[in-house]
């Protein structure tokens, strides 16, 4: 079972996952200061840690440098967390989540038919 990460967790793993699924702390602070995070060095680093700790990354030394690799990919924690919400909430239904997205007007006609064609397509678009 893949652990669910904190938000801020989630943004690090984010700009790994964009990267490749590997980048140097170097490389992940340069996006945090570009996305606008004003995070401390030890609150990243903590971050990373737990990350490690929770089985989600693991870390390379290259020279005095640390790289940290994702072990799961960004698709296999968006299918484990989208089944822990749809149990939570939908107890496991995902006609009862997509029924509330339809009623809610949160799934346009436009998507209807996006996702109409890919189920017809047999899922091979993502």
């Amino acid at each position: 079972m893949i652990q669910q990460v904190s938000d801020s967790e989630l943004e690090l793993m984010k700009i790994i996952w964009a990267n490749g699924g590997t980048a140097l702390y170097a490389h992940i602070m340069e996006e945090l200061v570009r996305t606008g995070h004003t995070w401390q060095k030890n609150t990243i680093i903590t971050l990373l840690s737990r990350l490690v700790e929770k089985g989600l990354l693991k870390t390379n030394k290259i020279g005095r440098r640390n790289e940290y690799s994702a072990v799961v990919s960004e698709e296999d924690y968006q299918a484990a967390q989208t089944q822990t919400f749809l149990n939570k909430l939908y107890e496991g239904s995902a006609k009862g989540l997509v029924s509330t997205l339809i009623q809610r007007e949160m799934l346009s006609a436009k998507d209807y038919e996006e996702l109409r064609q890919f189920w017809e397509g047999g899922g091979a678009e993502k």
